[in-house]
């Protein structure tokens, strides 16, 4: 591993791809069971099928596209020609799966949506493994890549951000009203930002890694896995951590939307999510370095559970007694948001020590692999976490069709009284319990303390 540290221009880079490909990621987990739902209406038990099944799917294609990355050998490294193929692959997915043909309905509509995301899982798990994996392999660890892990973040964060905030507004926008064109023509931009952001990457960072070590086969490769328990802990929290946050996220459209209401909802739902957005790049740019100058890293990862528990239990009882104030809420959304920010960094942090922990438990560096099962685990996350939003909305009745509104521009149902606080508890409770269950897994599993790392640093460089 080359000693020099990493130049300006290569973490600029970086972080332009991590912006790029979250906000392709963020407008397909974000708004794809809102559009085929509520746009095209299609049935949201369908639609939660749809999206789990594609997750279970990749259960076994993440993994295998670790090997293959891990196989690589070019002139241009192992990582950047897949980040550069799945990138221009997905991007075209992604227009896809928002430009669904106007004469396909019923049936042929939910064939077309489970082949088209599938689809989308594939490819982006072709640009994403090796975009995450790379971090070891042009860092030296410690500072350096929990810096870039934090630039990188907060760059993704602020992708996440972005479509979150303006996505209802722009699509209405750009389709005079009708959601349908909207989407696609949105769709389309962000397929070509997405494209032309991982090509300054491709163009600007370069693998400082020379080990040209022996490619694993499939079986040794799951096995590694299997027997890295601090990797495996950490994919559990993170599955953990993300389910509660995309469950709230799935969730928030149709709050403002049919619970909180009005003519100008969209303008509710747009000051919200760019507050919260806001204060999550906030607490990843400042927030989290200030509270390492003074905490280690388990310490505020621990932190930031309560922080968001916390926030949970108070929007909880500002909604069980009624209490809607635009105003009042970002108060807990504050506690919230600010906490998931701090937590993807850690994770990430986290899983990428468990690399070199592997590397001193199993004799080999699993990058590609350890960083395969963050792909899969996020994703999976979104699936099963837009299984239990249409449960929530096939139940509870939200989002039925009131007319026959083109492009999903019929009329705003009022919901029940069952109906509203069934979908205010979905919201807050489910994400609470699991970020609990988090808590326990993490607190009992995991030993990676500053002092360990620092005891395994020294026990792999004695190895070598």
């Amino acid at each position: 591993m080359s000693t020099s540290m990493l130049s300006g221009k290569e973490k600029a880079a970086y972080g332009l791809g991590a912006f790029g490909k979250d906000i392709a990621y963020m407008l397909s987990s974000g708004y794809v069971l809102y559009y085929y739902q509520d746009t095209l209406h299609v049935s949201p038990i369908a639609m939660g099928i749809i999206l789990l099944v594609a997750r279970v799917f990749d259960a076994f294609n993440d993994p295998i596209m670790g090997v293959i990355v891990a196989k690589t050998r070019t002139k241009w490294g192992k990582f950047r020609p897949w980040l550069l193929i799945g990138t221009l692959l997905n991007a075209v997915v992604l227009y896809m799966l928002y430009t669904a043909p106007p004469a396909l309905t019923g049936g042929g509509l939910v064939a077309y949506a489970a082949i088209v995301y599938i689809m989308w899982g594939v490819t982006y798990t072709m640009m994403d493994i090796p975009f995450w994996s790379m971090i070891p392999a042009f860092t030296k660890g410690g500072s350096e890549r929990e810096g870039l892990t934090t630039l990188a973040r907060s760059c993704a964060g602020v992708g996440d951000a972005l479509i979150t905030v303006i996505t209802v507004m722009v699509v209405a926008m750009l389709g005079h009203n009708n959601d349908r064109v909207g989407f696609s023509r949105f769709a389309l931009i962000i397929s070509v930002v997405f494209a032309f952001c991982t090509l300054v990457t491709c163009l600007f960072i370069k693998e400082k890694s020379t080990a040209d070590v022996d490619s694993p086969s499939v079986k040794q490769m799951f096995r590694a896995l299997v027997q890295n328990d601090q990797a495996m802990t950490v994919v559990v929290s993170i599955v953990l951590i993300n389910l509660s946050l995309y469950i709230t996220s799935g969730l928030l459209i149709y709050f403002f939307k049919y619970d909180f209401g009005g003519e100008n909802w969209r303008t509710s739902y747009t000051l919200f999510t760019t507050f919260g957005g806001g204060i999550q790049i906030l607490s990843m740019m400042l927030l989290y370095p200030i509270l390492r100058k003074f905490l280690n890293a388990m310490q505020v990862f621990f932190a930031s559970f309560v922080m968001a528990i916390a926030g949970y239990a108070i929007l909880f009882g500002m909604m069980f007694a009624g209490f809607l104030n635009l105003y009042v809420m970002l108060i807990p959304a504050f506690l919230v948001f600010a906490a998931f920010g701090m937590l993807t960094i850690l994770t990430t942090v986290f899983l990428a020590n468990t690399v070199d922990y592997g590397e001193l438990k199993n004799h080999r560096r699993d990058d590609s692999v350890i960083f395969s099962m963050q792909t899969f685990v996020v994703k999976l996350a979104s699936g099963l976490s837009s299984f239990l939003t249409s449960v929530c909305l096939a139940v509870f009745g939200i989002g039925k069709i009131t007319d026959s509104g083109e492009g999903g521009t019929g009329a705003v149902q009022a919901l029940s009284g069952v109906s509203v606080m069934g979908l205010r508890m979905f919201m807050t409770l489910i994400p609470i319990a699991g970020l609990l269950i988090a808590i326990l897994v993490f607190k009992k599993k995991y030993i990676l303390t500053d002092e360990k790392l620092a005891e395994i640093e020294q026990q792999v460089k004695t190895a070598g």
